[in-house]
Order: C-alpha cells, then sequence, then structure tokens
C-alpha cells in the first residue's frame, strides 16, 4: 500500500505533550489556567505592535466576537472577502446582518481594493449608509493589499477585521499579519501552520478590547459572587489542553515558516518549465508569506489536461489536493447577498489547486507531487 500523502498534517515540535501533561498534573483541564496565559503572551508577543490577544474555540468565533464589538446588528451590511472560506461570512449571518461580497484581485488573490471602493459607494448610494466592518483575508498566507485597503476604510470610516486565519507567520512590510487591522483572526485549526488542534484567537488593539473579548467569551458573567448575567455571552474560550498544544507549537511557529516556503520553493523551480502551471507567487518582496498552502493555476489549453484531471490523478496515486476555495457569491447559502465581482475568483476557483504543503513533509513526498503533475 502506497503511504498517503495530505494536504496540511499537524506537525508536532515535542514540547506539546509535556504541557498537556502538566494541565493535567495540575488538574487544569478547564478553559482557563496556566497554558492559555503563556499562550496568550506568546502569541502577543509574537504579534508585537502591543496587540493584546485572547485565545478563544476558533477563528469563526473571534470573528463574531470582533462584530460584536463593532457594534454589527441587524440591519447592518457588512462587506466581506468573497474568495475566502465560508467561516469568514457566515459570523455576519449570526449577527442578522447582510454580507457583502467583493472580489478579489490577481496579484494577492485578496480583496481588490478597487471594487472595494466600489461597493462602498453603491452601498452609499443605494441605502444611504455605509457598511458597518471590513473583512479582509490573506488568503493560503498572502498578505492583502492593507495599505490600500486601510486608506479607503480609513476615507470611510469603516473598521477593517483582518483574516489571517492562514496568516500567522506572514508579513507585509516587517509587520505580522493580523496585527494590521482594528481586530485580528487566527486560526489553530488542524491543518494550519501550527495547531491546538482546534481554536484561534481574537487579536486586539486595546486592552479594552481584550478585556471585552474575555467577557463575551466565557458567558458574560457579570462580576457577583452568584452567576448573574446583563448581557448574551458565549462558550468561546480555548480550553487549557489545547493551550498546551499552542505553546509548544509556538516554538516551532518559525521552524514551520522557513520549511514550507522551502517546500514552495521545490514546487517554484520544478515546475517553471511545465507548460500551463503556474506556481501562486507573492507579488512583492515586501509581502512575506508564510507559504501555509503553495497552490497552482491550470491552463488546460497549454497543460492538456484541467485542474480536475490533475486532482483526480493526484488521487488515485494516494495524494491530497484540493481545489481554491469557491467564492461566497456562488455559494447557495449566500445566493440572495449583493456581490461585486470580476471574474477573478471564479477564474481561480475554476483553474487552482492546492497542493501538499505540510510542515512535516519529506523532499522524497514533494517529489512524488512533483512527478504526477509533471510526468502524468
Amino acid at each position: 500500500m502506497i503511504p498517503r500523502i495530505y494536504l496540511s498534517l499537524a506537525h508536532m515540535g515535542g514540547r506539546e505533550q509535556d504541557f498537556i501533561k502538566e494541565a493535567f498534573d495540575t488538574h487544569w483541564v478547564a478553559p482557563l489556567g496556566p497554558n492559555v496565559d503563556a499562550f496568550e503572551r506568546s502569541l502577543s508577543e509574537y504579534m508585537g505592535e502591543g496587540r493584546h490577544v485572547v485565545a478563544l474555540s476558533s477563528g469563526t468565533a473571534a470573528i463574531h466576537l470582533a462584530l460584536i464589538q463593532l457594534g454589527v446588528q441587524s440591519g447592518d451590511e457588512v462587506i466581506c472577502q468573497s474568495f475566502t472560506f465560508s467561516a469568514s461570512a457566515n459570523p455576519i449571518v449570526y449577527q442578522g446582518a447582510t454580507p457583502i461580497f467583493v472580489d478579489s484581485e490577481p496579484d494577492t488573490w485578496n480583496v481588490d481594493p478597487t471594487l472595494l471602493e466600489e461597493a462602498i459607494r453603491d452601498r452609499l448610494r443605494r441605502t444611504g449608509k455605509k457598511p458597518k466592518a471590513i473583512i479582509a483575508v490573506h488568503l493560503y498566507g498572502i498578505p492583502a493589499k492593507m495599505k490600500e485597503i486601510a486608506k479607503i476604510a480609513d476615507a470611510y470610516e469603516i473598521p477593517v477585521v483582518e483574516d489571517a486565519a492562514e496568516a500567522l507567520g506572514s508579513e507585509l512590510n516587517g509587520r505580522k499579519c493580523g496585527a494590521l487591522g482594528e481586530f485580528g483572526i487566527l486560526s489553530f485549526n488542524g491543518n494550519k501552520i501550527v495547531t491546538t488542534s482546534g481554536g484561534g484567537a481574537l487579536v486586539c488593539r486595546t486592552a479594552e478590547q481584550a478585556k471585552r473579548t474575555l467577557f463575551l467569551a466565557t458567558q458574560a458573567r457579570d462580576p457577583a459572587p452568584h452567576y448573574q448575567h446583563s448581557h448574551i455571552g458565549y462558550n468561546y474560550r480555548m480550553s487549557n489542553v489545547c493551550a498546551g498544544i499552542g505553546r509548544g507549537q509556538m516554538m516551532v511557529l518559525d521552524k514551520h515558516v522557513v520549511r514550507r516556503r522551502e517546500i514552495h520553493r521545490l514546487y517554484t523551480e520544478w515546475l517553471k518549465d511545465t507548460p500551463g502551471i503556474t506556481v501562486m507567487q507573492s507579488p512583492h518582496p515586501n509581502h512575506y508569506a508564510n507559504c501555509w498552502l503553495t497552490c497552482i493555476l491550470v491552463n488546460p489549453a497549454l497543460a492538456g489536461r484541467s485542474r480536475e484531471d490533475i486532482r483526480l490523478n493526484m488521487e488515485a496515486r494516494q495524494i491530497e489536493t484540493r481545489p481554491l476555495w469557491k467564492p461566497m457569491h456562488r455559494q447557495p447559502v449566500f445566493a440572495d447577498a449583493p456581490a461585486y465581482t470580476n471574474g477573478v475568483s471564479e477564474h481561480l476557483f475554476e483553474t487552482g489547486l492546492c497542493l501538499p504543503s505540510g510542515s512535516g513533509l519529506t523532499d522524497e513526498e514533494i517529489q512524488r507531487v512533483l512527478e504526477v503533475i509533471i510526468n502524468n
């Protein structure tokens, strides 16, 4: 039986079990404790810029709590990048608001700043009010054009929620992705660059925002000796056991980024002369990508096969790949949501493929993947 190559398996660093054992030995298995505190400190130090990080049960929970703190409610509109995972958009609906989807630009595959401003102006004309927030995503670890996005957001006084779920370790002009907006979102799902098995975090600009996040994430319990609640709260806190995994993972984060960037370099080097195959690249040296997933675009006219042909061929050889995200404006659940499109995300979805990119992959496994692309 040929061993299967997975898209992005969790890659342990060695200390995770020590911190998990510590949690059990000290009976700290609840959603608070020394591992949670230490994990949050390490994240805050890593993000820099005085940011405060609150560890949560998921990146989706982080987006939800960010929108709550920005006052998003029923009847509001929130702009969201269309080319993304549904978790970027679902919390908008949790709040009874309407997602307004904006298409991508071809350099980074992230939200198109020109189309973004068009959408804001059109919503003002149609509804008489501006969107309540902008959710910008750093897709596959490639930083979005945050300078241009921020300039537009500032001009219309709309806060930016920066979805860096796939971009921990990526930088833009030397600044960490996740620390560039009013709020930043991190994910530690099992396939991310570091994991807590499941989990996420909200990166806050101020200590007051972090305090509010913690309050809402722990069922919004009032300061009283008994259980009293004046606000609706949520069970969104990360457990001390999961945070122990995160503590160990933070020790190898930089190493994981280096390895994923090396894997991307190998794919780029070996596929540069393969007709019809293009490897996604960062558009500028100031876009430092963590290369969470290496992605290719397939031109059937030149390659002699489609993206789907390659995907199925990989699967037959026990290699996991995945099409790029299907745009939110084409998802049945968001069929009625307004969308401002230019065809970029639809083209990427139809022609793009994510390749195995986990930091635990060997060069020999990468060679197996390359052989299928080049020789079949």
